[in-house]
């Protein structure tokens, strides 16, 4: 069996290196034809690595002198950080060492050297960040893009980030014809911004030739639902309502603890329910979501949240894992590239919004 490689950047957790190296370690467990490019200070990384046997193996520790920080622009980084962790993780897949990145690190440095070193495909003036949602589909979750790569969209950015998004849903999901909906501060056309009501128009003239069916606006309340399989936003709408959301799971766990030990019939009733609050817990738990993954370059970069801890660093490596075994990302590129070959509808409406 061929082994995927998974190149980790080890320093950018808010838990440090060794959260990460746990996670590596619990990922490696559920899956051993995984083998990992572990990016980090040398010293501290060996440290971590003798508490976990199941890796001696399997992992390569590449040394790095700098780390990029949290506060950094990525401006500074793209000057400054050659030399750091996050670089050389990049690096690796760039080079064709490892099939996939993951990184707990800066997401606007993280982005900045993906795309200088991975580059952009043809036709995408802004890659986007996708996640998957949990939702009463039958597939489980609902992809939602942008969460954060740029706040900035305009309606051809909404528009590309739709067919991204539906193209993902095909390849990782295997969604035939995907629905898409934009998000909107409601379903009436009236509403929304002029660039949010522009990408209506265009996603709902092009769904023939994109495979998708357009739903139309959406709303919050619709992201888990069944109503769509890909909600389309602008990056500061989608990471707000990711947080959001993720905070709110939290407060839920945290009032059914509550509940059930305030008093002794309470925690004997919690006995009994065990098994089901378990199943609950875990469904909500936004740590087994972690990881945001980079659509629109040419290589699979995942990005986990900085507070990962290592059950989310697992479910981040795991994404890594299935992505690049089944080269989602480039197909969605080469989907991508194919549908704006052939119709010539990316030019359009790059017209289209110059002209707006």
């Amino acid at each position: 069996m061929k082994s995927t490689v998974i190149s980790v950047d080890a320093m950018g957790s808010d838990h440090g290196p060794a959260a990460v190296v746990t996670g590596i370690s619990r990922a490696a467990r559920a899956r051993p034809d995984l083998e990992f490019l572990i990016h980090g200070d040398s010293a501290i990384l060996e440290e971590c690595l003798r508490r976990h046997r199941r890796l001696v193996d399997r992992c390569s520790v590449q040394h790095s002198d700098a780390v990029v920080t949290m506060s950094e622009k990525p401006s500074q980084v793209l000057r400054n950080g050659r030399s750091s962790s996050m670089w050389a993780a990049v690096d690796s897949v760039k080079n064709g060492h490892a099939n996939a990145l993951v990184s707990c690190g800066n997401t606007g440095a993280l982005m900045a050297i993906s795309q200088l070193r991975l580059k952009r495909p043809a036709g995408i003036s802004r890659p986007a960040i996708a996640c998957l949602w949990p939702s009463v589909n039958d597939h489980g979750f609902n992809i939602l893009l942008d969460v954060g790569a740029d706040i900035r969209a305009d309606e051809r950015d909404l528009f590309v980030y739709g067919l991204l998004g539906a193209a993902y849903a095909k390849i990782g999901m295997g969604l035939k014809s995907p629905r898409v909906g934009l998000l909107n501060v409601g379903t009436e056309s009236h509403k929304g911004r002029r660039e949010i009501k522009a990408a209506h128009e265009l996603m709902a003239n092009h769904a023939d030739k994109g495979s998708y069916r357009y739903v139309g606006f959406v709303e919050g309340s619709d992201i888990p639902s069944d109503r769509v399989d890909v909600v389309v936003t602008d990056g500061f709408t989608g990471n707000i309502a990711i947080k959001s959301v993720e905070g709110t799971a939290a407060l839920i766990r945290s009032f059914l603890k509550d509940a059930f030990t305030h008093t002794l019939l309470s925690r004997a009733g919690a006995v009994f329910a065990y098994t089901s609050i378990k199943r609950l817990f875990k469904r909500i738990d936004p740590r087994r979501a972690n990881g945001g993954v980079f659509l629109g370059l040419n290589g699979t970069v995942i990005k986990s949240h900085g507070s990962a801890d290592p059950v989310a660093v697992e479910a981040a490596i795991l994404l890594a894992g299935r992505l690049a075994k089944s080269q989602v990302t480039s197909s969605v590129v080469a989907e991508l590239s194919d549908w704006g070959n052939n119709s010539g509808a990316l030019a359009a409406t790059r017209q289209k919004a110059s002209a707006a």
